[in-house]
């Protein structure tokens, strides 16, 4: 749900300090692993998984790079609440920790035991991180973390958005599922079903809000287009 003047106290805060929205997510999401992993008497560092050390390398350089991207971001009119923002947040770095971490019960195997899916992995990782990042170059100033209507807001139909509405979603989904592939692991698996949950929901808002903004011409984008991938979705 979009809305035009923040009156929340809470979202005033998170307005002006915006950093801490994903640092407030990660420590909900730490505290509850760290909980697990108490429960379970195991030490979160033997869970690190050993074979996905490339896939980590990898997963914080492109993290870094959208930090700096970030910066560079047209002034927002109106955005969806705070509190829809931070769930998505919260899906999101659930997700990212599933990648990595053994949580108890899901450290079996989906994928048979194979040094091929390493390197298949990573390649696949790596393809989606360069989709992302041409997208976001295209993107520009358009780009925003939230569901926002920007000032002066482009519908671009320009890169990888001539074919796909949501490509730098498209991305991270290809992100996620190289490290599954890596992995071959149930934790793995089970966090790119966490992304699935919380890009369905964003995508439905961001259709909804796009309409709104851009009205017929964005209708016909829709009829032009694909959401996330050529011929199937």
């Amino acid at each position: 749900m979009l809305e035009v003047c923040p009156e929340d106290p809470m979202k005033d805060f998170l307005a002006r300090h915006k950093r801490l929205r994903p640092v407030l997510a990660a420590a909900l999401i730490g505290g509850i692993v760290g909980a697990l992993r108490t429960a379970a008497h195991k030490s979160l560092p033997k869970d690190l998984v050993q074979p996905l050390w490339g896939s980590m390398a990898l997963y914080v350089l492109f993290s870094l790079y959208w930090t700096i991207a970030a910066r560079n971001s047209a002034p927002v009119k109106r955005s969806e609440h705070w509190a829809s923002t931070l769930l998505h947040q919260v899906l999101v770095n659930a997700s990212a920790l599933l990648l990595f971490l053994r949580i108890p019960g899901l450290a079996g195997r989906w994928l048979p035991a194979s040094p091929v899916f390493v390197p298949l992995g990573l390649v696949f990782q790596a393809s989606a991180t360069l989709l992302a990042i041409w997208a976001r170059r295209h993107l520009g100033s358009n780009w925003s973390a939230a569901v926002t209507a920007k000032v002066d807001h482009q519908l671009i139909r320009s890169g990888p958005y001539r074919r796909l509405r949501h490509p730098i979603y498209t991305a991270v989904f290809g992100v996620h599922i190289g490290i599954a592939i890596a992995s071959g692991e149930w934790h793995a698996a089970a966090g790119v079903l966490v992304l699935v949950v919380a890009y369905a929901r964003k995508i439905r808002l961001e259709e909804r809000n796009l309409r709104e903004v851009f009205g017929a011409e964005y209708d016909a984008y829709r009829r032009d287009s694909w959401a996330l991938v050529p011929w199937l979705v």
